[in-house]
């Protein structure tokens, strides 16, 4: 008889675990998914090019309602169906609608939450996160009619979510409260040259303040007012100032969390009969945002569910690549380095090109790449693996070397 998996969550986290588990082992479970979200699982990275408009969000699923059924999984998703409660004595869930279903085991996916900054008005109606479909259809939906657009945040997010706003016809402007873009990604010099290229796209930019009101007109959105008195006109403004991890289940339900749920290397809660994966996760003190370490969470995930239980997870280096059209930047590993480190940099303004790689004992411990991004597994690699670079360091900074000029 199978046994019962039940997985909260139907995102990418939850999802990719499902895939690895059906893998490894299709026949070892019957499977029910909770989802707030009245679709099936889709790429949330895809979401910038959709509200870019170079992708539909037919284009975008991964699994579409019917690969549930052509698989027997039951899906529940759409109003009433999120899971309202983890009843871990009887060992099920209690959805919003009331309905139960228990588990063998359980999965929380429930991913995170944009982090919304208290701002006076920001409950005003266009004021909003970017983080799912619905968001993308209210910003597509705000730019036919509306001309002004703010975004709070520098980052990576935030300039996804401005470009794509710009491209549906919106003047936008991004509010930053560091000094430059990209501040965790970027040193200041590789985020001058972005900054000089998305203003050629028409894109304004406030650096080094913040907002200290959102003022309203009947309850929706009129302006903004900065920190340094400026008063900016806004229709919408896009907050994208971070994530928190969505842990309130796990926390009524009376595991441990911190900054988010606590897992341990084989993905398991402090009860054993409970796993989780993703943005809700801490591992070993970190707290994860990007789809490469969550993927590899969930692969260790669906070992343990699987039966096999010898998979151990490890955070991986993470690398930055921004989805901006026409924009090539890629950054990973500690690129500010410290007193004892080298610093290699090639600036070439006429071609806008920026390459920054930070040695310590011969090795490669971070890299920026600005404008040609052309070598960036070469770099990821030789940071990862540790590599000595001794022999090529000479011609280390134009790029990948071929064997025999290494030699």
């Amino acid at each position: 008889m199978k046994q019962k998996l039940v997985v909260i969550g139907n995102g990418m986290a939850g999802m990719r675990t499902v895939d690895e588990l059906m893998q490894a082992e299709p026949n070892r479970y019957q499977i029910a998914v909770f989802g707030a979200e009245p679709h099936g699982n889709y790429n949330r990275i895809m979401l910038t090019p959709v509200l870019f408009g170079s992708k539909s969000i037919a284009d975008i699923m991964i699994h579409d309602l019917g690969w549930y059924q052509a698989h027997d999984i039951t899906l529940h998703c759409g109003p009433g169906k999120a899971v309202a409660k983890i009843d871990r004595y009887h060992k099920r869930v209690i959805a919003q609608d009331g309905s139960t279903v228990a588990y063998d085991r359980l999965l929380i996916a429930t991913g995170s939450l944009p982090l919304l900054p208290d701002i006076p008005g920001n409950d005003c109606q266009g004021v909003m996160g970017f983080r799912d479909i619905g968001d993308v259809e209210t910003m597509i939906k705000t730019a036919e009619s509306k001309r002004h657009a703010v975004v709070l945040g520098g980052g990576l997010l935030g300039l996804e979510a401005a470009n794509g706003l710009l491209h549906r016809g919106m003047k936008v402007t991004v509010v930053n409260r560091a000094g430059h873009l990209l501040n965790r990604q970027l040193d200041a010099t590789a985020a001058g040259f972005l900054q000089r290229q998305l203003q050629a796209k028409g894109m304004e930019f406030k650096l080094g303040v913040s907002i200290a009101e959102i003022m309203d007109d009947n309850g929706r959105i009129s302006g903004i007012m900065l920190s340094d008195g400026t008063r900016l006109d806004a229709d919408l403004a896009v907050m994208a100032t971070g994530i928190k991890a969505n842990m309130a289940l796990a926390q009524n339900a009376g595991l441990q969390c911190q900054h988010g749920i606590i897992v341990n290397d084989c993905m398991q809660t402090s009860d054993p009969a409970i796993f989780a994966v993703g943005e809700c996760v801490q591992h070993r003190g970190l707290t994860f945002g990007l789809v490469a370490p969550v993927y590899e969470q969930a692969k260790v995930c669906a070992n343990h569910l699987s039966g096999h239980g010898f998979a151990s997870y490890k955070s991986l280096l993470a690398a930055t690549i921004l989805k901006v059209t026409g924009i090539d930047l890629f950054s990973a590993g500690d690129f500010e380095g410290d007193d004892d480190c080298e610093k290699l940099v090639l600036i070439d303004q006429a071609q806008g090109i920026y390459r920054k790689i930070v040695l310590k004992n011969n090795q490669v411990t971070g890299t920026i790449l600005y404008g040609d991004t052309s070598d960036n597994a070469w770099y990821l690699n030789l940071i990862k693996q540790k590599t000595d670079i001794a022999d090529i360091r000479p011609r280390l900074i134009f790029g990948q070397v071929p064997p025999a000029q290494a030699a």
